[in-house]
């Protein structure tokens, strides 16, 4: 396993599609509320990442961390959306999963790093991201790499 010192992100190729789906799987382990089930969240991730490798929407990006032996650690997945309030466009964070044997790597401070420099790279000015409310690690790691909270959705299930 590498650290943080060896990790380096890079475009995500077509031979990096098993391992991106496999590691996706992970998001629906990180505090879906119970009227999302795990199996549809990782539905739902998993046709976003297959749309991107079988036909990439523009203004998206597949980021890939791995160690320096080449081991892949984690991935980052990008997409352009228009702000609700301003209606400029800016960069979301659709999706960041770390494998499990790379957790504690610094895998997920590097794709976030990266994430940062793709959106200066377009020319955004705010970097999204979502997170499933009781997913408490992941909320403190993103308030100490300076995200805020912005909104809080609020869901009513009819029964």
């Amino acid at each position: 396993m590498g650290n943080s010192l060896d990790i380096r992100v890079r475009p995500a190729r077509p031979d990096d599609r098993a391992f991106v789906l496999e590691t996706a799987k992970r998001l629906a382990e990180f505090g879906p509320p119970p009227w999302r089930p795990a199996e549809l969240v990782v539905t739902a991730e998993s046709r976003v990442l297959h749309q991107f490798f079988d036909a990439p929407v523009p203004d998206t990006a597949l980021l890939i961390a791995e160690a320096g032996d080449g081991e892949r650690l984690g991935f980052a997945y990008l997409e352009t959306l228009v702000d609700y309030f301003d209606r400029k466009p800016h960069a979301h964070l659709a999706e960041l999963a770390v494998a499990r044997s790379a957790e504690g790597s610094g895998a997920g401070g590097a794709l976030l790093s990266a994430s940062e420099d793709w959106a200066r790279s377009a020319g955004y000015s705010v970097l999204t991201l979502n997170v499933f409310e009781k997913n408490a690690h992941a909320r403190a790691v993103y308030e100490r790499r300076g995200f805020a909270p912005e909104t809080l959705r609020y869901v009513k299930i009819l029964g």
